[in-house]
Formats: structure tokens, sequence, C-alpha cells
């Protein structure tokens, strides 16, 4: 899991080189801050994504970088509330007894 400070760290120590972005899972992004880094270029970018980082809630850099973790944490009222929309549809007859149970596990799996 990649974790805000750390990427906060690197775009602040390895910015111009492209290290937050190696960091970030960006390999594309870093490979080019290291091919233009004698621009000058990439620390200017660096200086703005330290700041864009700094800013950014840890909500959404977990959404954003550590997407399978963000989705999992989500709150029990949250489940709760979709549990019983999901057995309403079913009540309803919108969706059936396959899809109702499948849903249902993939729900109670994340609280």
């Amino acid at each position: 899991m990649r974790t805000k400070t750390a990427a906060i760290l690197w775009c602040f120590f390895l910015g111009a080189f492209g290290g937050h972005k190696f960091y970030l899972g960006q390999t594309g992004w870093a490979i080019m801050y290291l091919l233009f880094c004698w621009t000058g270029i990439p620390s200017f970018a660096a200086f703005i994504e330290l700041i864009i980082l700094l800013v950014m809630p840890e909500s959404d850099f977990n959404r954003r970088f550590n997407g399978a973790i963000a989705e999992a944490t989500w709150s029990v009222r949250d489940s709760t509330a979709a549990l019983g929309d999901l057995k309403r549809l079913y009540d309803d007859g919108i969706i059936t007894a396959e899809e109702y149970e499948e849903k249902r596990k993939k729900l109670l799996k994340n609280i």
C-alpha cells in the first residue's frame, strides 16, 4: 500500500528525477522525468505535484493510487444501506435469487 507521506517525501527529494512517479507506479511518466531531468521541466512539474499531494485529501489519494483498498473502506452503515436496497430489488422482482446471493456475499465480504 502506498502512503501519501512517502509520496510527498519522494516528490520533495527525488521529484526532478521522477522518484515519486516510480513510487506511485507511473513508470512511463517516471522515465520521461529521467530523460528530461536536465531541462528543469521535471523539477517544475514535481514542485506542482508536491503542492497537489500536500493538499490532496487522504481519501482521494487512496482512491487514485490504492484503488482496491479505497473500495474496501466502506463503512458498515454504507454496506447496511446497500444490503437493504439489494433486498428491495429482490423483493420487487428486479433481480434474480442468484444475483441477489452473489451481490449480498460481495457486500458482506466488505464489512
